[in-house]
This record gives C-alpha cells, sequence and structure tokens, in this order.
C-alpha cells in the first residue's frame, strides 16, 4: 500500500510539473507554421524584387548566410548592401512549387524560382531551384540559411518542357507546370 501510495504521488507531481512547463513549441500546429512560413518567404521573395531593405532586415537572421550553385556565399551584410545600391533591377522574381515542411522550431521551403531583371545593366532571365532555412526565434520566424542551385540553361529549360508536355506520369505533369512562365 505504501508503495501504491508513493507511486501515485509521484505520478501526480510529474504531472503536474508537465502542465505547468507545457508544450516546449512556442507555436500552434505544424500547419498553421506551415502557412506562416510559407508566407514569410513568400514576402521575403517580393522585397528582394523591391529592394525593401527594411522588410529584408527584420526577415534575415544576423548570421544569415546564402550559398549559389556555383559556391559563392552572401551574408545579410551582403544582400542589404546589393537592395540599397540597387545594383539589381527585377522584373521577375517570383517561384512556383512552393513546399514548407517544419520540423519544430525549424522549416525548409523549397521552391523553384523564376528571376528575370538587370544586373548592373545586364540582363538575365532564368530559372532556378532553392532551399530556405527559417528557424522560430523569440523574434519569430527569421531566414538563416539559403541554397540556390545553379540557373538552369535556357536550351535545358526548352527540353525539359518537351519532356514534360508529352509525358502522362505525375512528375512530367508537375514539371510541365513549374516550368511554364
Amino acid at each position: 500500500m505504501i508503495l501504491s501510495h508513493f507511486a501515485t504521488r509521484a505520478l501526480a507531481f510529474t504531472a503536474g510539473v508537465l502542465m505547468t512547463i507545457g508544450p516546449t513549441s512556442r507555436a500552434g500546429s505544424s500547419a498553421d507554421d506551415e502557412k506562416a512560413v510559407a508566407a514569410l518567404d513568400t514576402e521575403y521573395q517580393a522585397a528582394v524584387k523591391a529592394n525593401d531593405v527594411a522588410t529584408m532586415d527584420r526577415i534575415l537572421a544576423d548570421d544569415f548566410l546564402l550559398v549559389t550553385g556555383l559556391g559563392k556565399t552572401y551574408t545579410k551584410t551582403d544582400l542589404l548592401e546589393q537592395a540599397r545600391r540597387k545594383s539589381v533591377a527585377y522584373e521577375h522574381q517570383e517561384d512556383s512549387a512552393q513546399k514548407v515542411r517544419v520540423w519544430g522550431d525549424t522549416a525548409v521551403v523549397t521552391a523553384l524560382l523564376w528571376v528575370k531583371g538587370t544586373e548592373d545593366a545586364k540582363p538575365f532571365d532564368y530559372k532556378l531551384w532553392f532551399s530556405d532555412t527559417y528557424v522560430r526565434t523569440p523574434h519569430g520566424w527569421r531566414y538563416v540559411f539559403g541554397q540556390a542551385s545553379n540557373p538552369f540553361a535556357q536550351h535545358t529549360l526548352r527540353r525539359l518542357r518537351g519532356l514534360a508536355e508529352h509525358s502522362t506520369d505525375v512528375i512530367g505533369v508537375f514539371l510541365a507546370r513549374s516550368l511554364r512562365r
């Protein structure tokens, strides 16, 4: 009887402590987090297009790092300076096929990005895949790391479009939709 009474008190104490500290995550459901991060990443892409330094500064973590497909790296300071100089004028900076995955306080966004505009008066127009990593902080979600593929060459895009348009499987239909402009 003493052991049973002790076990009941220990269980009650443990349950009380767990209810007091609550869940370890500071957010609602994973679906809510997915929507919040998707909206934040879309807001970030719009800020880049508009060279909106204030919005980029708010979203990017101070130790942010971007790695391109060619291995070049950019910090938060680099990206904010580029936006301040307005050395890039975007006609398009939109993503498609966006997918967000959340694991606790970390989220990864993958998408196909279409970028078109001029940099230092030189035109560019390409698509690339990217993965953006966000981390939940006491101040909300922050963009901490980005990795981009090499830009697709135009002949590669034409070939992929041709293959995808003649495909009847799910992947081909997905590619056809993703590669359209």
